[in-house]
């Protein structure tokens, strides 16, 4: 990069905010999706939203790609550098700036992380429900971005049912303000279309979140059976039956192996677990597990285990937060997909990955928020061994399309990013993805946020129908520019 660009970056951020040396530059190359790896130009660290601004106008200026980075814990390469670009992180605004727990609501910068939020508020009685297995790390922009789930988004909904409000860099370096810090803002929901939008729309600088109060009482299941497809059908039934548990997770025998191994969680030695947790006053609670046991155990359950204290409960989620993670101790490699399907679905589609795991000769451990039918196998292999890495792939993609056939998804929270797009067109229609793009271009004209993400290159060629020099979000009354 010219080296005058270089120093009027360095004007806006100072030493402490520019990363140039090569192996710090390395630091950046990929996400949690080590695939795919480019090593940026330059990385920028701006403290404030003024320097973010001042930031995103030079390379707009001077038409330079750039991609926003939070702790880099996503799992499609939505953080992959793009060539000739530069990353621009948010981990130094990392401010709580306002907690109004009588409105239950608190403002934060982006580089703030989940559990940070919910610490900050739990003495209050409250917490931020969105918690993804990297919730410890993984920062609320990061969250907005992929619209993150986790574990107990069975009952309390996934991250765009928790942001009342954005504060956001477009891509020409405006500052607009997106919804509002009251529920239910009048006019087009921009917020909902910028949550989950992957960093193609812009960079959120400030974040209003709702909070929630605390259930009166917790109590969690561990339920094993002698099969995946078993504990899936305790899922339905349980579901069936009019319950509505905070969380349901299954994890298979592999993954056990690797959680155990990790956290020692003390596990049963089945096949499959399968994890109930209910919430709720305490009568409503017991009222309710007094039914999950039966229903388990009319599925095959062959052993019911409650958690008895409060520190057996966190033992047990930390086992199973700790999976992804723990799969490392079982295989040298490995790919986590993210597929999602009806949950009536789950005992013939976790059949089918069976099969299609023995044809591949991979193994794939199991690790997936049952409640909403949210899958995330993992297929294990040795990118030593010539040729397993591409069949690992292969297999990945033959599980996305079972779960587009048995009607579901390709993502349930990690995102399309640069590992999925490809796959875009097996669920929607050229004029599907040439509607997004038009979205995405009222937001970005010059295609300089995050490009080559969530769209097929050379499967599907957008012609931008303007021959003006644009403007993002012209549109009076629904964003405020600054």
């Amino acid at each position: 990069m010219d080296s005058h660009l270089i120093s009027e970056f360095r004007s806006i951020v100072g030493d402490a905010g520019l990363v140039t040396a090569p192996e710090q530059l390395r630091t950046y190359e990929c996400d949690g999706l080590t695939l795919f790896r480019v090593v940026p130009e330059l990385v920028l660290l701006p403290a404030s939203s003024e320097e973010m601004q001042a930031i995103v106008k030079i390379c707009y200026r001077e038409r330079i790609p750039f991609v926003a980075r939070g702790s880099g814990t996503g799992l499609s390469g939505g953080a992959l550098p793009v060539k000739a670009g530069v990353v621009i992180g948010v981990s130094r605004m990392n401010r709580i700036l306002d907690i109004d727990v009588p409105n239950a609501r608190v403002v934060v910068e982006p580089g703030v992380t989940n559990s940070a939020v919910t610490a900050a508020v739990s003495g209050s009685g409250y917490f931020y429900a969105p918690d993804p297995s990297s919730q410890i790390v993984c920062t609320v922009a990061g969250n907005v971005a992929e619209n993150s789930g986790g574990a107990h988004c069975f009952k309390y909904g996934v991250t765009t049912t928790y942001i009342l409000g954005l504060e956001v860099v477009l891509s020409d370096g405006s500052l607009v303000h997106l919804g509002a810090s009251t529920m239910d803002y009048p006019g087009y929901d921009l917020v909902g279309a910028f949550v989950g939008s992957e960093g193609t729309f812009g960079i959120v600088t400030k974040i209003t979140l709702r909070i929630i109060k605390k259930a009166e009482c917790i109590q969690t299941l561990m339920a094993a059976f002698n099969s995946s497809s078993e504990a899936g059908g305790a899922v339905s039934s349980i579901i069936a039956s009019g319950m509505f548990p905070a969380a349901m997770e299954i994890m298979d025998r592999l993954a056990l192996e690797a959680a155990e191994a990790a956290v020692h969680a003390s596990y049963p030695d089945c096949q499959a677990l399968l994890l109930v947790e209910l919430d709720g006053s305490t009568r409503e609670v017991e009222l309710l597990m007094e039914q999950v046991g039966p229903i388990c155990t009319s599925c095959g359950a062959w052993e019911l285990r409650l958690a008895k204290s409060e520190a057996e409960r966190i033992a047990v989620w930390k086992g199973r937060k700790a999976a992804f993670a723990a799969v490392g101790r079982i295989s040298p490699n490995y790919l986590v997909q993210d597929g999602v399907i009806p949950r009536t679905a789950l005992p013939r589609v976790l059949g089918e990955i069976d099969r299609l795991s023995a044809e591949a000769g991979l193994r794939v451990a199991n690790v997936f928020h049952a409640g909403d039918g949210n899958l995330h196998p993992l297929v294990l292999y040795d990118r030593r061994i010539e040729g397993q890495e591409q069949r690992a792939m292969t297999l990945a993609e033959e599980i996305l399309r079972l779960c587009v056939e048995a009607g579901g998804s390709i993502t349930g929270e990690h995102g399309i990013g640069e590992e999925k797009k490809h796959f875009m067109p097996v669920m929607f229609s050229a004029a599907d993805l040439d509607a997004m793009q038009r979205l995405r271009t009222a937001f970005d004209p010059y295609d300089l946020c995050n490009p080559t993400k969530m769209f097929p290159g050379t499967d599907f060629q957008y012609q931008r129908p303007i021959a003006y020099e644009p403007h993002p979000i012209e549109v009076a009354g629904l964003a405020q520019r600054y």
